[in-house]
């Protein structure tokens, strides 16, 4: 029988993994119109109508005329450093080592260096303001020297990417030409499990293609960082969907594709959306600073099992134990120490480990915080000034 931990590690490495980066081949681009989108009506998914009754599947035909224009296709030129090619000459024994430096080696300078590898790679992204930005994922433009995006009408644009954010695979993007574009705007309420939702993006090149189907879960860990809180949606998503927008029925982005599940290759019906919350936070700041500044406490903490809770007299398996506390770190130096339990941070209950880890690093650096720790069968609260989490 499968384990749990098997099925874990058959969730394929990010590289293959992401919903998105296919590598450039068919040109059908998807893209934006002309004219901004009205954003002054609503447009839901409409019930089909058959002899006078009522289908049960719905119509998303005006929702695909509202959100489409502000979808596009991202192309990216890449380019990383290749790697060097020849044994190490330290790894040499001495004699042989004098040889090929005095016959063109490492110091006969005659090696020629090698060339950085140039490649191309295509994804997903969309229109989030008048001006021109654009959300997609940072896989798509990792290692980027020059991006394009191509509009449903088959116009290229120039853009340059403003920043990134790796820990949420998200990136910010921005038209160098001005002009007024159509966007679309981040949900506010979360999505809820069984509502119907729309993905639009560029699968395999294809361009401009929209697939539907419902939420599936909320809250998915997939093990791709310390922060995944993932959207699961059943709406067929294939390589060059990362960096897409899945829609709700009133044409708000509910989540940015990112990743399948797919022990194939192909689509099984589970994909994962980075959620509208996570995405308005980062933007807001990648748009301000060009990085994305977290709050940090300095501590490794693991999840409190029913076993830790009896054994510490806690009366619920809940809070995040503390592994340790780095010495220089903010809450060693409020004294938290290792084996504390936290429970509660500015008085919300703390559910578990990955709870507090996505709660802190929504604080930004130098704000004040209160921690409530479990020690000794006792509860008590520690203030202090949150730290800046090191960079990745």
């Amino acid at each position: 029988m499968t384990t749990q931990t098997e099925n874990r590690k058959s969730i394929l490495k990010r590289g293959a993994l992401l919903a998105g980066t296919a590598i450039l081949g068919i040109g059908l681009a998807a893209g934006i119109a002309d004219s901004a989108l009205m954003q002054n009506h609503s447009a839901f998914a409409q019930p089909i109508q058959l002899s006078g009754t009522q289908a049960t599947l719905p119509s998303f035909a005006d929702l695909v005329d509202k959100v489409k224009p502000a979808v596009v296709s991202v192309r990216v030129k890449t380019q990383v450093a290749a790697a060097k090619d020849g044994q190490n000459l330290d790894d040499l024994p001495p004699e042989l080592r004098r040889f090929f430096r005095d016959f063109g080696g490492e110091d006969g300078g005659r090696q020629s260096k090698p060339k950085p590898q140039m490649g191309m790679a295509q994804g997903s992204g969309f229109f989030v303001s008048q001006d021109g930005y654009v959300v997609t994922n940072n896989h798509v433009v990792e290692n980027a020297v020059e991006v394009q995006l191509v509009t449903d009408a088959g116009k290229t644009l120039d853009a340059k990417v403003v920043g990134t954010d790796p820990r949420t695979d998200l990136a910010l993007l921005k038209v160098k030409d001005g002009g007024s574009y159509p966007y679309v705007q981040l949900a506010d309420a979360k999505a809820r499990i069984g509502d119907w939702v729309l993905a639009i993006g560029n699968p395999f090149g294809l361009g401009g293609t929209v697939t539907a189907g419902i939420v599936s879960a909320q809250g998915r860990d997939i093990g791709s960082g310390p922060y995944d809180d993932f959207i699961q949606i059943d709406a067929p998503i294939n390589r060059g969907n990362s960096g897409g927008p899945t829609f709700n029925q009133s044409g708000e982005v509910v989540g940015v594709n990112t990743a399948i599940y797919s022990p194939s290759g192909g689509n099984v019906g589970i994909a994962f959306a980075i959620p509208a919350s996570t995405v308005r936070q980062v933007v807001d700041s990648l748009k301000k600073d060009g990085t994305v500044a977290r709050g940090f406490i300095g501590v490794q903490i693991q999840p409190v099992t029913g076993e830790m809770a009896d054994a510490i007299g806690l009366k619920e398996a809940k809070g995040a134990l503390v592994a340790e506390a780095q010495g220089n770190g903010p809450a060693a130096k409020a004294g938290i120490r290792r084996g504390d339990t936290i429970t509660a941070v500015n008085g919300e209950a703390i559910k578990d480990a990955r709870e507090l880890s996505r709660k802190i690093a929504t604080f930004a650096p130098g704000a004040k915080t209160t921690i409530t720790v479990f020690r000794e069968g006792k509860s008590r609260d520690v203030t202090f000034e949150v730290g800046r989490q090191p960079a990745a």
